[in-house]
C-alpha cells in the first residue's frame, strides 16, 4: 500500500466533499441571511421553526444515498458488480416514495404542521408558506442527495462537488433576486432553495455521458434485501439530521416560553451556523466513506484504519479553528443576521454561540465514527450511538438543564449530549475494533 498516494486520495475526496456539503449548508444559510435582511426578526423566527422539517427531508435523502452508495462501493470492490444497478434502482424507488409522501404532507397539512412546531399568529402565515413549498420540493432534495452519494462513490467526487456548489450559488443569487427586486417575501426564499437541487441534478447528468460511469437505472422489481440494506447502513445519516431537527423543535418550544420570538430568532442564528459546522464534519465523513468501504470490500485493514485516522485528525484540527473563530467573532457574526439591530437578539445570540459551540469536537467525532461503522457494515453500534444523540438523550437533558439554568441550560444541552455520546462511541470503537480476521469482503458474503 502506498501511504503517500492514499493520503493524497483522502485529501482529494475529503476536501471536495467538504466543499460540496458546505454548499448544501448554504441552502438554508442564504435563506437566513436574506430573510433576516428582508423580513426582520419575525421572518427569522418563522424560518427557524420550519428548518427542522428540512432536516427530516435531507436526513431521508442522506439515509438512502449513504446506505445505497456504501453497499455500491463495497460491491464495486468485490465480485458482486452485477448487483450495482439493482442497488441504485431500488434506492431511487425509495427516494421517489418518500419524496411523494413529504409532498403530500406539504399539499394538505402544512398549516397544522406549522402550528404544531410552535408558530404563533405573528409568524404563522410565513411559516406555513415556507413549509408548504419546502415539502413540495422534497422529491428534488431527496433525489439530489441520492445522486450525489452515488456519483461521489463512482470515482467522480469533483462532479458531485461542482453540482452542489453550482446549486448553492444559484440559491444565493436567486434568494437575492426573489426577495428584494421581485419582492416575493418568504415564498421567494423557499422557491430559490427548492430550485437549487434541481440545478444540481442537471449538472450531475453529465456523469452518464461518460462511458465509464458505473451505475444506472434498470428494470427491477422491488428488492427487499436492498431496501433493508439502504435503511440499515444509511440510518445513522438520518439520525444525524434528525438530531439537529429534533433539537431545534425542542429548543424552539423551550425558548418561546423563556424569551419569545426574539429568543427563537437568536437561536435561529446559532442553528444555521451549526448547519455549516455540521456540514464540514459530514463532508469529511462522506469523503472518507468511499475509501473505507473500498478497503473493507478488498480486505485491506491498514487502509481502513489509516482512513479513519486521517479523518479524525482533520476533524480535530478544524474543530479548534472553528471554535476560535466563533468565540472571537461571535458579535460581528451575529450582527450580520441582526438587521434590525435588536440588542436583546444580539446579546442572546452572542452568549449562546460561545456556549453552544463548545460541542464542536464531540460533534465531529460522533459524525465520523457513525459513518466509519456503517462503511464496514457494522450497523448496530452506529444505530445505537445515533439514537442516543438524536432521540434518547437530548430531550431529557434539555428539559433538565433549562429548568436548572434557563437559557444557559438550553445552550449547554447540545455540548453535554454530544460529549456523552462521544465517550460512549470511543468505548464502543475500542471494543469492536476490527482485526484482519474480521474483514469479510463482499465476494465472501455473497458466496
Amino acid at each position: 500500500m502506498d501511504v503517500k498516494a492514499y493520503r493524497k486520495q483522502f485529501a482529494r475526496f475529503a476536501s471536495l466533499s467538504v466543499l460540496g456539503t458546505l454548499g448544501v449548508s448554504c441552502y438554508i444559510l442564504a435563506d437566513t441571511f436574506f430573510v433576516a435582511k428582508g423580513l426582520g426578526t419575525n421572518g427569522l423566527a418563522a424560518l427557524n421553526i420550519a428548518i427542522p422539517v428540512y432536516n427530516f427531508i435531507h436526513g431521508c435523502g442522506l439515509m438512502f444515498g449513504m446506505g445505497g452508495a456504501t453497499k455500491f462501493s463495497i460491491c464495486k470492490s468485490g465480485s458482486a458488480k452485477k448487483q450495482i444497478n439493482e442497488i441504485f434502482t431500488n434506492t431511487v424507488y425509495l427516494g421517489i416514495l418518500f419524496g411523494v409522501l413529504f409532498a403530500l404532507v406539504g399539499a394538505f397539512l402544512s398549516r397544522p404542521l406549522a402550528q404544531f412546531l410552535g408558530a404563533d399568529t405573528a409568524i404563522l402565515s410565513m411559516t406555513d408558506t415556507y413549509l408548504k413549498w419546502l415539502l413540495l420540493f422534497a422529491p428534488a432534495f431527496i433525489m439530489n442527495d441520492i445522486l450525489l452519494c452515488f456519483v461521489r462513490n463512482d470515482n467522480n467526487p469533483l462532479l458531485a462537488t461542482n453540482a452542489m456548489l453550482v446549486g448553492s450559488f444559484s440559491n444565493i443569487i436567486l434568494d437575492y433576486v426573489f426577495i428584494f427586486p421581485m419582492k416575493m417575501g418568504i415564498f421567494g426564499a423557499i422557491f430559490a432553495t427548492g430550485l437549487s437541487p434541481i440545478i444540481s441534478m442537471l449538472i450531475m447528468s453529465l456523469h452518464w455521458i461518460k462511458k465509464e460511469n458505473g451505475f444506472g437505472l434498470v428494470r427491477s422489481r422491488v428488492n427487499w434485501g436492498i431496501i433493508k440494506t439502504d435503511f440499515s447502513l444509511g440510518f445513522p445519516s438520518l439520525i444525524g439530521q434528525l438530531a439537529s431537527g429534533i433539537a431545534m423543535i425542542i429548543f424552539n418550544m423551550l425558548i418561546l416560553n423563556l424569551e419569545g420570538n426574539v429568543g427563537v430568532a437568536a437561536y435561529g442564528v446559532i442553528a444555521n451556523i451549526s448547519l455549516v459546522v455540521v456540514g464540514i464534519y459530514t463532508g469529511i465523513a462522506q469523503g472518507v466513506q468511499p475509501l473505507i468501504s473500498d478497503a473493507y470490500g478488498s480486505g485491506d485493514r491498514k487502509a481502513i484504519h489509516l482512513g479513519l485516522r486521517y479523518a479524525m485528525t482533520t476533524m480535530a484540527v478544524l474543530s479548534v479553528l472553528i471554535y476560535l473563530v466563533l468565540y472571537v467573532f461571535a458579535d460581528p457574526i451575529t450582527g450580520i443576521f441582526n438587521s434590525e439591530n435588536d440588542p436583546k437578539l444580539q446579546q442572546i445570540s452572542v452568549i449562546g454561540m460561545k456556549i453552544y459551540f463548545t460541542s464542536v469536537l464531540a460533534v465531529g467525532f460522533n459524525t465520523i465514527i457513525a459513518v466509519y461503522f456503517t462503511s464496514i457494515e457494522k450497523a448496530l453500534p452506529a444505530h445505537i450511538l445515533s439514537l442516543l444523540r438524536g432521540l434518547v438523550l437530548i430531550a431529557p437533558i434539555a428539559f433538565l438543564l433549562s429548568a436548572l439554568w434557563d437559557m444557559t441550560g438550553i445552550w449547554l444541552t447540545y455540548p453535554v449530549t454530544e460529549g456523552v455520546v462521544a465517550v460512549l462511541g470511543y468505548v464502543v470503537y475500542r471494543k469492536t475494533r476490527i482485526s484482519p480476521n474480521h474483514i469479510v469482503s463482499s465476494s465472501d458474503q455473497d458466496s
